[in-house]
């Protein structure tokens, strides 16, 4: 499969400049939208936010809950996102660039045209997700749980996925073969229509038991 054409967050030129603890402190906090820069939020906890046109750069995020968030055409650059809770969102037309993302939540979430690049995704939550049009490129995934996920178009590359677990997710007409792992926690039938080097099949026949004769 070719690496799918993603439709690109839709923004203007020039986003006007957002403050956050504005908007959050409205009741209810209205649309959050514009350019968020050089900041912390912190200690926040919002139930289904809805961020439209926002540009997030060199933003940290600590103790952080958007359950049921909605993100459509947004961008995530240099901003560390460890351990934010995006589960059950709903995320459209996003990139995510340069950004450290340790444990982040996305279990029971929709992502349609989304863009990870090089992004360090150890240990996040992915469970139970649908991805369509979504491409990995250049991302740490160390540990990183994607039980049970659908995959349509998805394209992943130059990844680090030792220890992902893709157990009950049909891994057919993805094309690990540039990616690097030593283990992956998975079934047989997850394996088919999976591309990958011949250094890796060998491994994966290891895997299933099979014996190997020089």
């Amino acid at each position: 499969m070719k690496r799918p054409t993603l439709d690109s967050p839709k923004l203007t030129e020039h986003l006007p400049e957002a403050n956050f603890q504005m908007i959050y402190e409205e009741d209810p906090p209205s649309l959050f939208h514009g350019h968020l820069t050089d900041c912390t939020i912190s200690d926040v906890e919002i139930e289904r936010p809805d961020f439209s046109k926002m540009w997030f750069k060199n933003v940290l995020f600590q103790n952080v809950s958007f359950e049921n968030v909605e993100l459509t055409d947004v961008v995530f650059e240099n901003c560390d996102l460890s351990n934010v809770n995006f589960s059950g969102g709903i995320i459209h037309r996003v990139k995510f660039i340069g950004s450290k993302m340790l444990g982040i939540d996305l279990t029971e979430a929709t992502l349609g045209n989304v863009q990870f690049d090089h992004c360090i995704l150890d240990f996040g939550m992915f469970g139970y997700s649908r991805f369509k049009k979504c491409v990995f490129e250049h991302c740490s995934m160390l540990s990183s749980d994607f039980v049970e996920c659908e995959f349509k178009q998805v394209w992943l590359t130059s990844c680090k996925l030792d220890g992902t677990n893709f157990s009950g997710t049909s891994l057919a007409k993805l094309d690990f073969s540039d990616s690097e792992f030593g283990s992956l926690m998975l079934a047989s039938d997850d394996l088919k229509g999976l591309t990958v080097s011949k250094e890796q099949a060998i491994g994966f026949a290891q895997l299933l038991g099979l014996k190997i004769k020089e």
